[in-house]
């Protein structure tokens, strides 16, 4: 089990990018999360079969057709056993 933090910066707010994240990863087979952020970034927490999450972050360096992302951070992190994807406000204690 790996799991990473993902900060995607750009053009990632109002073009749906939080729902095509939960469908992309689950599909993938990841359990997780991912939320927008004050600063017009979205982040998620990302965590499954190694192969998956790296097959994620390359999915999410691209986006679905709307957005335009510019850049992206990725940070290791412990895993938080989580099951499922789910989408999820700023505010919410993540």
């Amino acid at each position: 089990m790996t799991a990473r933090r993902i900060i995607v910066h750009g053009r990632v707010q109002g073009v749906f990018y939080r729902d095509w994240t939960v469908a992309t990863a689950r599909s993938l087979g990841l359990a997780g999360w991912v939320r927008n952020l004050p600063d017009g970034t979205v982040e998620a927490h990302l965590e499954g079969d190694p192969a998956a999450v790296e097959r994620m972050i390359e999915e999410m360096q691209a986006g679905p057709p709307r957005a335009e992302p510019t850049g992206i951070d990725v940070q290791i992190v412990d895993s938080q056993s989580l099951s499922g994807f789910t989408r999820c406000n700023w505010k919410s204690d993540r």
